[in-house]
């Protein structure tokens, strides 16, 4: 099977997230097992044109802002060369409207759909235009096999007037050979919370700050780890200040390498994430494969991570008085956390990114079907 998927960016871009860590675990494994697979993303300065990773043939085309007007032109292009069997559309950021102008079948993978929560952490221009590109994706993609990453993302494509018929749900995975709990006595001495991802306004962080506050008023040794790097730190430096939180109770520790990164999930005795909305929290299984609970916002995407009161606690978002009681509970019954832990563990072992690949199989092979029927 010869298969194009297109992505703003791609892996090796600087600024890669989880779209991108799904992209390579899915896509990469295919391309393992002998399917052809070519990535059209943008590119950024100094970048290669070409390049290979995982198996995947990347071609990189303008930058993250004309990545819209460059893209369809290369990979009709590269179609003209060899036919594909399929396009896999990753809608990421803006929609590009593949079925209006790709001759061979597509397929829309959705992460998660910005509504309104986009005016929660971009500029009013960018969140508007995000906004507004979003509402005609019924009429461009509303025949295409759809596949979302979480049930949320499902219901809320249904909302959107998507046929429930036409969408797949399949899970993302974790790399759980390499995400392993650490020895138990190796977990900070102080009771730590950890925020890993990304530091922009729709996160929320600044709840964890305020429930921390509150925490240590009982827990006056509670810390937060802060690892990330993005647009809202000074905001979230400015409002631990406000709140009396120093350097003893807050530590930013901006942009982790991996080795950092699993140091920190193994470590760390319960992980934190607020977001108003996520496609699928994936931190949350990353700190599950490590052994550490999650205790996060009940909102799309982290309610499909977290299995609430087994492997961590969802909370209503915004309730920083219920957060602060949640890790307050956890943080003073260490039977109770371990237990979470092991749980948690549990449930990201079945959520392998071998498992959502093997899922996509079938998939791709009815747009293949599909397509011969047609003809």
């Amino acid at each position: 099977m010869r298969l194009l998927v297109l992505n703003w960016l791609d892996p090796a871009n600087p600024a890669a997230g989880g779209a991108e860590v799904h992209l390579r675990a899915t896509f990469g494994r295919l391309a393992g097992q002998g399917t052809d697979v070519r990535l059209v993303a943008s590119g950024w300065p100094g970048a290669p044109a070409r390049t290979i990773i995982d198996g995947i043939e990347v071609y990189r085309v303008g930058g993250r802002l004309t990545y819209p007007l460059h893209a369809p032109r290369l990979a009709r292009r590269l179609a003209r060369q060899r036919p594909f069997d399929v396009v896999v559309e990753d809608l990421n950021k803006a929609p590009l409207f593949t079925p209006w102008w790709a001759g061979e079948p597509t397929i829309l993978l959705v992460h998660h759909l910005f509504g309104r929560t986009a005016f929660q952490g971009a500029s009013l221009p960018v969140a508007s235009a995000a906004w507004l590109l979003e509402r005609p994706l019924r009429l461009a993609y509303g025949r295409a096999q759809v596949v979302a990453v979480s049930g949320s993302t499902r219901d809320d494509l249904i909302t959107r007037g998507f046929s429930p018929g036409n969408i797949r749900v399949i899970e993302n995975g974790v790399e759980s050979d390499y995400y392993v709990p650490g020895p138990e006595a190796s977990r900070f001495e102080r009771p730590t919370l950890l925020y890993l991802g990304r530091l922009r306004r729709y996160k929320r962080v600044e709840h964890i700050l305020e429930a921390l506050a509150l925490l240590r008023r009982e827990i006056s040794r509670a810390k937060l780890l802060v690892a990330g790097a993005g647009d809202a730190r000074p905001a979230l430096e400015a409002r631990a200040r406000t709140l009396g939180l120093g350097a003893g109770a807050v530590e930013f520790l901006g942009f982790v390498d991996e080795p950092t990164k699993l140091a920190l999930l193994q470590r760390s005795w319960i992980h934190v994430l607020t977001s108003a909305k996520e496609g699928w929290g994936i931190t949350c299984l990353e700190a599950g494969a490590c052994g550490t609970p999650t205790v996060a916002s009940d909102s799309p995407g982290l309610r499909d991570a977290v299995i609430d009161g087994k492997t961590g606690f969802l909370v209503r978002h915004g309730d920083t008085v219920a957060l602060a009681g949640r890790l307050r509970e956890l943080l003073r019954d260490d039977r109770r956390r371990r237990a979470m832990g092991k749980a948690a563990r549990e449930f990201a072992v079945s959520l392998s990114w071998e498992r959502a690949s093997a899922r996509w199989i079938p998939v791709l092979e009815g747009a293949v079907a599909s397509r011969r029927r047609a003809g």
